[in-house]
């Protein structure tokens, strides 16, 4: 399950009705599957996305998303670190950002702008968030560098990434906790 961290106050979050809650001001939401299907280790992409078949029906529906796919980042990808630096930089979208993890991990930054403050929320298994187009974020991989995940879209195009050059990113640490924080709080 995830971790909302909000670095300035101190505060970590790791109930997924409390998460849902303090993402819901800045209407992100967010969803968490306990009951997350084992995916056989060398799953192709067509055969995760029929594991979540219905799900994604339902999602496609319920936010007119057209499309679904699989985005698999491993740390033997070539060139990991130029497809990262598309990732870990403050950006948004025309559209929605759907991602249901899968396998791994990873960590999205949320900069809500208003004067609110940066938080981030660790993604493992299970987690699935939707930042509404316009939202200012990042995202992050954990040590291990490895993140599968089912992407839905409304339009491809409208995820492209807008750069915002603030560099907010640059101040704070891609820093997860884990299933180890998890486990002992």
């Amino acid at each position: 399950m995830a971790v909302l961290n909000i670095p300035n106050k101190n505060t970590k979050i790791t109930d997924a009705a409390e998460i849902s809650k303090f993402l819901a001001q800045y209407s992100i939401w967010y969803r968490y599957f306990a009951a997350i299907e084992e995916i056989p280790q060398n799953a192709s992409d067509e055969e995760v996305l029929q594991i979540f078949a219905t799900p994604i029906v339902e999602l496609k529906k319920q936010g007119g998303y057209t499309t679904a796919d699989v985005i698999n980042i491993t740390p033997d990808i070539e060139s990991l670190q130029v497809m990262l630096d598309k990732f870990n930089k403050e950006h948004w979208h025309d559209e929605d950002e759907v991602r249901f993890i899968v396998e791994g991990r990873g960590l999205f930054h949320i900069n809500p702008g208003n004067d609110d403050e940066v938080f981030s929320i660790e993604m493992v298994k299970g987690d699935m968030i939707n930042v509404p187009r316009g939202t200012y974020h990042w995202f992050d991989l954990c040590k291990e560098q490895r993140v599968r995940a089912i992407r839905l879209f409304q339009q491809k195009s409208g995820w492209t990434p807008h750069y915002t050059d603030s560099q907010e990113d640059q101040k704070f640490q891609p820093l997860c906790f884990g299933p180890e924080y998890i486990a002992n709080n």
